[in-house]
């Protein structure tokens, strides 16, 4: 059975960077990353952006050529899937049946994207996006699509409906709740992407709850709760993912919405950490709330955390959260995290497509969401991280740079 100092499960974002990390930092120790896809690591957000568009080819996808990977010593078993751990053993077990034993347990999985609930999802024509295969799919199909259906109103569905109507094809979005976003921004922001979306041509629906996909093999519509058909030759569904955490569930280790982990990425396992989208970890920026993080920022973080504590360098997860989404000839940046705000001010002129909004909780700066307008962007993170109190007046004044507004 072969055994390695580090064992990395998963060949997405975080696992790939905490190879890397291994290696930069110097550990000589063998290192290897168990992939389920059998594709070299890659980056996934272009997926549903430049790689759809055909405005980036596959291999400016790759965290690091193949070549690297050789050269530093770092052995990728692709087309493998952990579906076993043996903690006391420290050892895991794959889908085949062969097993592997580990040092040190560094689990990257990230998720499965959640499926529909309804009739009719297995037929030819509903889609993901979570993996190159997924896009190719997608890809594959749309000569044939003169309308498509995205399910799911997050940045993984309104993504699509931006790319999808820049290929010319008519787009419907439907999103649950009754407003897109929701979950992540407040409702200026969503307001302001849902008439930005309908402007572009998207019939966006909000309160809109699916029934079934309809058609005899293939997809050929969508029917609504109320009864009404949308017809259509493919469906996008985009309504967030489920941690892949079951074999170290099942193993003993703590968690449930993902795998909880310490302020070093260590799970209830000394020798097992996890990072990325499966880890639920403490957040000061969210009031110390464990919760999962769905970012590249996050996974690199994480895995450059989980890296320093196997090396004896433990030092607390402290980065600062961020995210982005094009959309358009729009960019949303984010930092911090918003959950939980009692107040948000809106900064700058919507009509003008160039705005923040700032959140606040009892009077703390804690997040914002910044569209066109990267000044606000960078200046409102540090205030973020001082975790600064301003006033919502000063902060709606945009006569003065964030940076210069006076702190109470």
């Amino acid at each position: 059975m072969p055994h390695f100092d580090v064992l990395i499960v998963g060949g997405g974002q975080g696992g790939a960077y905490a190879a890397i990390q291994l290696r930069q930092q110097g550990f000589a120790g063998t290192v290897a990353i168990v992939g389920r896809e059998n594709e070299l690591p890659y980056e996934r957000p272009p997926l549903s952006k430049e790689y759809l568009l055909g405005e980036k080819e596959w291999e400016r996808l790759l965290i690091r050529p193949a070549a690297f990977w050789q050269e530093k010593g770092i052995a990728l078993l692709l087309g493998l899937e952990v579906t076993a751990v043996q903690p006391t053993a420290r050892q895991v077990t794959m889908h085949d049946g062969s097993s592997m034993g580990y040092g040190k347990l560094i689990w990257a999985t990230g998720g499965e994207p959640r499926w529909l609930a309804c009739p009719g999802t297995d037929l030819e024509g509903v889609h993901v996006v979570r993996t190159r295969a997924d896009a190719d799919a997608i890809l594959g199909r749309l000569s044939h699509v003169s309308r498509a259906v995205i399910v799911g109103g997050g940045y993984i569905g309104l993504e699509a409906a931006a790319v999808l109507r820049k290929l010319g094809k008519e787009v419907t979005l439907l999103e649950a709740l009754p407003r897109v976003l929701a979950r992540v921004a407040g409702e200026d922001v969503s307001s302001f992407y849902e008439a930005e979306h309908r402007a572009q041509g998207v019939d966006l629906r909000t309160s809109a709850a699916l029934r079934s996909v309809d058609g005899l093999e293939r997809v050929s519509g969508v029917r609504l709760a109320d009864g009404s058909l949308i017809e259509c030759q493919m469906v996008i569904v985009g309504i967030g993912i489920v941690p892949s955490v079951e074999p170290l569930l099942a193993a003993g280790i703590k968690g449930g919405n993902g795998v909880e982990v310490d302020a070093f990425c260590r799970t209830s396992d000394d020798n097992i950490y996890a990072i990325g989208d499966c880890a639920a970890q403490a957040n000061r920026f969210a009031g110390g709330a464990v919760l999962r993080v769905e970012s590249v920022q996050n996974a690199n973080d994480q895995a450059a955390c989980a890296v320093k504590a196997i090396l004896g360098d433990a030092q607390s997860y402290a980065a600062t959260p961020w995210f982005w989404s094009n959309q358009y000839d729009l960019k949303l940046q984010t930092v911090g995290i918003s959950s939980g705000y009692d107040t948000a001010i809106l900064r700058g002129d919507r009509a003008a497509r160039s705005f923040s909004v700032l959140y606040l909780k009892a009077g703390r700066l804690i997040a914002v969401d910044a569209i066109n307008a990267t000044r606000d962007y960078v200046q409102a993170r540090k205030l973020i991280e001082e975790g600064a109190m301003i006033a919502p007046e000063d902060l709606a004044n945009t006569s003065l740079p964030l940076k210069d507004l006076p702190r109470h």
